[in-house]
C-alpha cells in the first residue's frame, strides 16, 4: 500500500456497517406488524427460554434494562407477553410469550429469514458454516470472562 492510500476499514467497522443495514432492513420489514427489531429479538429470546426476568431479557436482547422496561410495557399492552410473580422471589416478575406473541413470531420469522437469505446469498454456500463460526468466535473473544464487565 502506498503511503497516501487510505487504509482498509477495520473489520470492526465492516461488522458495524453490516449490523446497521440488517437493523434497517429488519425495522422496515417488521414495521407493518407493529414491531421493532429489539422487540422481535426479545420475543425470539422468550421463545427460546420462557420465564425470563426483565434484566435477563434485556441482556439477551442487547438493550439496557431501562429500554427493556419500556419494551415490556408495550409488548404486554399489545398482548404479546404476560408477566407473573416468580414463586422463588416474589419481587421478580417473569415474562412469558402469549399465544398472540407466538402467532406474531410465526408471521415475522419468514421476514427475518428472507433478510438472512439475502445476506448469505452473497457468500458461497460452502462458506456459510465458516462465516457463522467466525462470528461466534469473534463474539466469544470479546465477551469472554476477561471482558464480561467491559
Amino acid at each position: 500500500m502506498a503511503r497516501n492510500d487510505p487504509p482498509e476499514p477495520l473489520t470492526l467497522y465492516l461488522v458495524k456497517r453490516l449490523e446497521q443495514v440488517i437493523r434497517a432492513r429488519m425495522d422496515e420489514a417488521l414495521r407493518p406488524h407493529g414491531l421493532t427489531t429489539p422487540q422481535f429479538t426479545a420475543l425470539t429470546a422468550l421463545r427460546h427460554r420462557d420465564g425470563l426476568s426483565s434484566a435477563q431479557l434485556a441482556r439477551r436482547s442487547f438493550v439496557t434494562p431501562q429500554t427493556m422496561n419500556e419494551m415490556v410495557r408495550a409488548l404486554e399492552r399489545h398482548g404479546h407477553i404476560e408477566r407473573r410473580r416468580d414463586p422463588g422471589n416474589r419481587r421478580v416478575l417473569l415474562i412469558s410469550l402469549t399465544e398472540s406473541g407466538r402467532a406474531l413470531l410465526r408471521r415475522c420469522d419468514p421476514l427475518a429469514e428472507a433478510i438472512e437469505k439475502d445476506m448469505l446469498g452473497a457468500i458461497p454456500e460452502e462458506r456459510h458454516p465458516l462465516f457463522r463460526r467466525s462470528l461466534e468466535l469473534g463474539y466469544t473473544a470479546l465477551s469472554g470472562p476477561d471482558h464480561a464487565n467491559a
